[in-house]
């Protein structure tokens, strides 16, 4: 009997290497996708935070003009006293509520390529096994 020469058990090793490599460039593109998609999701949570930042400072600076306006003009006649003192609560509540909405978003931390991380995991852990 013959036995079989290395000619002969090169081209299933061969092809199987070439499936191989092919699925791991798939699946590294994959990976690099969901990073790209994490990458631009942390990208608009600070954009949303630096809107809401400006925000409260706008808000915040109106408010507190027409407090100066509200001490300014409280010596004067009584029903201008009562829109700014309305102008004056107004802004002021809206820069508290968007200094609260940006203190939690700071609170919640950021997710930064955590599901990158898990997937990349899991991939370690399936080759491993």
């Amino acid at each position: 009997m013959a036995t079989p020469s290395a000619s002969t058990s090169l081209p299933p090793l061969a092809s199987s290497l070439k499936g191989g490599a092919g699925r791991l460039l798939s699946l590294l593109q994959v990976r690099l996708e969901l990073l790209s998609v994490e990458a631009r999701m942390e990208f608009n949570r600070l954009v949303e935070l630096l809107v809401g930042v400006m925000l409260a400072c706008l808000l915040g600076c109106m408010g507190l003009g027409f407090l100066a306006m509200l001490i300014t003009v409280a010596l004067w006649d009584s029903h201008r006293l009562l829109a700014l003192t309305a102008f004056t609560v107004l802004f002021l509540t809206l820069a508290g509520v968007a200094v609260w909405q940006v203190r939690t978003r700071l609170r919640q931390g950021s997710q930064l390529f955590a599901a990158s991380l898990a997937e990349l995991q899991q991939d370690r852990d399936a080759l491993q096994s």
